[in-house]
């Protein structure tokens, strides 16, 4: 079993999910006004099922040498 790898409490740079949600955010939801919650979170929505189509793309956003050294084969 590889070692646990303990990030600081507060680590943007180190969280692969805050690369996903930069993307997200520059690609799909940026320059647009949302009428109301509801259309926010279809937004937000429709931007996720557009990434997910990209496994590709997931796995470059998400690729940190820290994370490659504690991979389980």
């Amino acid at each position: 079993m590889p070692p646990l790898i303990f990030l600081p409490p507060y680590a943007p740079k180190l969280n692969p999910v805050e690369r996903i949600w930069l993307y997200l955010r520059k690609r799909f939801l940026s320059l647009r006004l949302f009428p109301d919650l509801d259309a926010i979170i279809d937004g937000c929505c429709d931007a996720w099922n557009r990434l997910v189509t990209e496994p590709d793309r997931i796995a470059s956003l998400t690729d940190y040498p820290y994370l490659r050294s504690v991979r389980t084969s």
